[in-house]
């Protein structure tokens, strides 16, 4: 049992790392999907009953924001994981920039959740914390940072 936390900003490769390396073994849970926390909340909670291997693929850019979901899985008895997506923000910019639709995000919404960005530490809960870099494209870097 798995609880993996996506930490970066927008623009920074989340979504697509999701596709690439958990696709076809992870549920996904995404904010922008299910549209509420409480839709949210009950998916989560329904996961963590049924034993369910997730990734919350929202940007999770502070301790307080990933607080929500680490003690709940661990009582449920799932590692939990970080992947954090290191990018300056002028490269997130401009990819979100190349984004259609409902996919863009205001600028200020970027450089808001860039400026209240923390890095994972292990304290939080984490049993293992990697560094994602976007390499080319779609292509990545992973690097583990931390491991209990």
């Amino acid at each position: 049992m798995q609880l993996i936390l996506l930490c970066g900003v927008q623009a920074s490769g989340k979504s697509t790392f999701y596709q690439q390396y958990f696709y076809h073994t992870h549920l996904r849970l995404n904010l922008d999907m299910l549209k509420t926390r409480h839709r949210e909340n009950m998916i989560f909670e329904a996961c963590l009953a049924s034993k369910t291997k997730m990734v919350i693929d929202n940007t999770n850019p502070d301790v307080a924001a990933r607080r929500r979901y680490i003690q709940r899985a661990h009582d449920a008895g799932f590692e939990v994981i970080a992947y954090y997506f290191e990018t300056d923000l002028n490269s997130a910019l401009k990819r979100n920039r190349q984004r259609i639709g409902k996919a863009n995000i205001p600028e200020v919404g970027v450089r808001a959740t860039y400026k209240k960005l923390e890095i994972p530490q292990l304290a939080e809960g984490f049993s293992e914390i990697f560094q994602v870099k976007i390499i080319d494209a779609q292509q990545f870097s992973i690097q583990l940072l931390d491991a209990v």
